[in-house]
């Protein structure tokens, strides 16, 4: 009895190591007949499902996938539900692969349609549906799938906050996304949202980040600066204005633990930069 118990208690360890982070409960969708045929992926097998793409995935801290199909004669509408570590991380992959020019919806935290296929992302869990079906009825119950499956996930269903520090004035709508890793190629640069500007014909991008403490977020402005041979004198705010070897002209501003960097001005558009640094700011 004992043996027995022991071996039951490993094996639930086993199933909530493995499948406890989300039980998927798959909707009925009526008149479809379900199939659950694919494994869970994880990032050691993620490759065998989308091949390269794998590599963006597991770098926004991609957990595990879960797959099923919807068949109706020859009509299929693939339902594809990735778990990211938080909120922010599936923000990243959502936003990595939508544009500007999609048809968003009120969906999760945000969505879109496009063709034959509805993304979202809720919580930390990013959503692909898709068919190629041009049927009415079968993009109908696509539509309908995806806010049930919406629903049963719940989880955060706003923007991440950050986003909300970007100026509106001339900011490009849905563009916006965020990096983990490697910010402008640097390794002491991470965990940045992006927002692309283009007022009176000026495009450049807006980098923010917000280290945990005042400390994470002026080391890594010292070091940025260090870099282009610069000390800053003061650990509590400073602006400067450099020459990246790899990006170009970089505006970098911080105060308290938020940083703010700005490419693609050039040198003498100081003031356009100094706008909407100070916009963040102050």
């Amino acid at each position: 009895m004992i043996r027995k118990a022991f071996l039951a208690g490993i094996l639930f360890s086993v199933l909530s190591g493995s499948s406890a982070a989300q039980e998927i409960t798959w909707p009925v969708v009526s008149g479809f007949k379900l199939i659950t045929k694919y494994p869970v992926y994880t990032p050691d097998n993620l490759w065998d499902f989308i091949n390269g793409a794998a590599d963006g995935y597991n770098a926004l801290g991609f957990q595990d996938l879960h797959v099923a199909e919807y068949k109706k004669g020859k009509d299929v509408i693939k339902l594809e539900i990735y778990r990211h570590s938080d909120h922010t991380m599936a923000f990243g992959i959502y936003a990595s692969e939508r544009s500007s020019s999609f048809r968003f919806m009120n969906l999760g935290a945000q969505g879109y349609k496009t063709g034959g296929s509805v993304n979202f992302f809720t919580g930390n869990h990013y959503v692909k549906i898709r068919t190629h079906s041009e049927k009415a009825k079968t993009l109908h119950a696509a539509e309908s799938l995806a806010m049930r499956v919406a629903d049963m996930l719940g989880g955060d269903n706003k923007m991440p906050e950050l986003l909300t520090e970007f100026p509106d004035d001339g900011r490009k709508v849905n563009e916006e996304t965020f990096i983990n890793e490697n910010v402008l190629g640097h390794q002491f640069l991470n965990k940045a949202f992006r927002a692309s500007y283009g007022p009176d014909n000026d495009n450049f991008d807006i980098y923010l980040l917000k280290p945990g403490t005042e400390q994470e977020a002026f080391a890594a402005a010292e070091k940025y600066l260090s870099t282009a041979g610069i000390e800053p004198d003061r650990k509590e705010e400073g602006k400067y204005v450099f020459t990246d070897g790899y990006n170009g002209t970089i505006f970098l501003s911080w105060k308290d633990n938020m940083i703010v960097i700005i490419s693609g001005l050039a040198k003498d558009q100081t003031d356009l930069a100094d706008q909407y640094t100070s916009a963040i700011l102050d």
